[in-house]
């Protein structure tokens, strides 16, 4: 049976967690902001973005609060737990904006950052009293954490047979082959021993490792901490892996006894304190998803995509939340699938990108709606880093888009330096969603990572402004409603 994803102690927790922030945002209300994303989607981009079109009024004509001109600044603010690391924005910001720009550094822990808001109501009781104020807390966590909420419903034996099954597909052949072939050689009920242990788990890491890289573009393959081991790296919580089902009780000494028991420390010491602690306490969420990246490996990696939001949707804590309910429990009342690297893309597929998105999220999308939440999906860039452009070929003009290609990216045999703009037709995505799931049907997209933007424009006020791709209909979406 599945196990539930909380004991009674965690709801306790959990309650006494939120009724503290309920206490301390008497008088300045608060909106917990969970971003995170699935595979280099670009959290870290988002949210440098995101802090500085907030802080310097960036042109974001979508954003209604803005364009109505009730919204009248942001500023920085001391976050109220000492024990999360900050979001180190300005540095960030310095990678994007320096010269040479570079893109930030990918998010590899949790992290966050205190945003008060101020800005003058539009409702008649509210605007008499003068311009009010919002907390915005952002925490950024890695897309490898949110992958590891589902394994809290997952008994071992559970969890291993969806593992193994995921590693004997076809399409898994080339990176699992090692970690099955040492797993073959393996009998689970011998002795426990800390080298077998040791040796199942770095094939298997290395397997997850495999998987991810930009040819195959896998999603749905936990434990996350395994590639972000931090200082967990070689503690025995990080040294298990998932063991063939076995038809009789195994003996507590056995080597499958000892890895069923890592696997439920790791459910207890990692992924639980983290639902618990930071997930379980959030307002609103952003999934960032890359799905041009699926897109280019082929259908198995869009396969695979959907079940992963699929899943992560079903651990959020979903549903309407009301004043007197959000002092004991939170809800996720909004969540944004955002498809980024839309500026890698001409317009003209921007729509499509979006219902391709939706279509991966139809089954999730429903069960939200069910429970009370919002969904929305976009197609954006929170930094554009591409403009467009035309050629002509063979007597036909294609639309195109213009960018410098990051150092080493290679496309048809050329090998960029990282200094060359280039203008590149990277394809047509289809009008018909389902033709991405269609195995052998090939697909003729050209995806090249790009440089951040050079020659930034400059405010009245002297700061860089950021272009960028529906990003205001994002802000719009996450927080729009708070500022009435």
């Amino acid at each position: 049976m599945p196990q539930s994803p909380t004991t009674i102690v965690d709801e306790l927790g959990i309650a006494l967690a939120n009724f503290a922030d309920a206490a301390t945002g008497t008088f300045t209300p608060t909106l917990r902001l969970g971003v995170t994303g699935l595979s280099r989607a670009g959290k870290t981009i988002f949210i440098t973005a995101l802090v500085h079109n907030l802080l310097t009024g960036g042109r974001l004509p979508g954003f209604a609060p803005l364009t109505e001109g009730r919204f009248i600044g942001a500023r920085l603010a001391e976050y109220p737990d000492a024990t999360i690391p900050r979001f180190a924005y300005e540095q960030h910001l310095a990678a994007l904006t320096g010269k040479p720009s570079a893109w930030p550094e990918s998010t590899r822990r949790i992290s966050q950052l205190r945003l008060v808001l101020k800005y003058q109501s539009n409702r008649w009781l509210s605007g008499m009293t003068g311009p009010a104020t919002l907390n915005l807390d952002i925490v950024d966590y890695p897309g490898e954490w949110l992958l590891d909420l589902p394994l809290l419903s997952l008994s071992y034996a559970e969890w291993s047979r969806e593992a193994l099954e995921r590693a004997s597909r076809p399409a898994s052949a080339s990176e699992a082959k090692p970690f099955l072939d040492i797993l073959g050689g393996v009998d689970p009920a011998k002795d426990a021993n800390d080298l077998d242990a040791e040796a199942l788990a770095g094939a298997f890491t290395q397997y997850l490792r495999s998987s991810r890289e930009d040819g195959r573009a896998l999603s749905t393959l936990p434990p996350g901490r395994f590639l972000l081991p931090g200082d967990l790296e070689g503690s025995p919580v990080l040294t298990f892996a998932p063991l063939p089902p076995q038809d009789h009780t195994m003996r507590s000494s056995s080597l499958h006894a000892m890895l069923a028991h890592r696997y439920e420390a790791y459910k207890d010491k990692v992924v639980r304190p983290f639902f618990r602690d930071h997930f379980a306490r959030l307002d609103r969420q952003v999934v960032l998803v890359d799905a041009l990246r699926a897109l280019n490996a082929g259908p198995a990696a869009v396969a695979d995509l959907e079940t992963a939001l699929t899943s992560v949707l079903a651990c959020f804590r979903q549903g309407e939340s009301n004043p007197i309910a959000k002092l004991i429990s939170r809800r996720i009342d909004r969540i944004l699938f955002a498809a980024t690297k839309a500026d890698h893309l001409h317009h003209t597929s921007h729509d499509r990108l979006e219902t391709i998105l939706n279509r991966l999220l139809a089954n999730a999308a429903r069960r939200a709606k069910f429970a009370g939440a919002e969904t929305k999906s976009l197609a954006i860039a929170a930094v554009r880093a591409t403009r467009e452009g035309t050629i002509e070929e063979r007597g036909e003009t294609l639309s195109t888009i213009v960018g410098t290609p990051v150092e080493g990216q290679e496309l048809d045999g050329t090998v960029y330096d990282g200094r060359t703009e280039i203008a590149l037709f990277p394809g047509d995505l289809p009008d018909d969603p389902e033709s991405v799931f269609e195995a052998g049907k090939p697909l003729a997209f050209s995806f090249l990572r790009f440089t951040p933007p050079r020659d930034l424009e400059r405010n009245a006020s002297g700061d860089p402004v950021l272009p960028h791709i529906r990003f205001d209909r994002a802000i719009d979406y996450l927080i729009g409603d708070w500022l009435k």
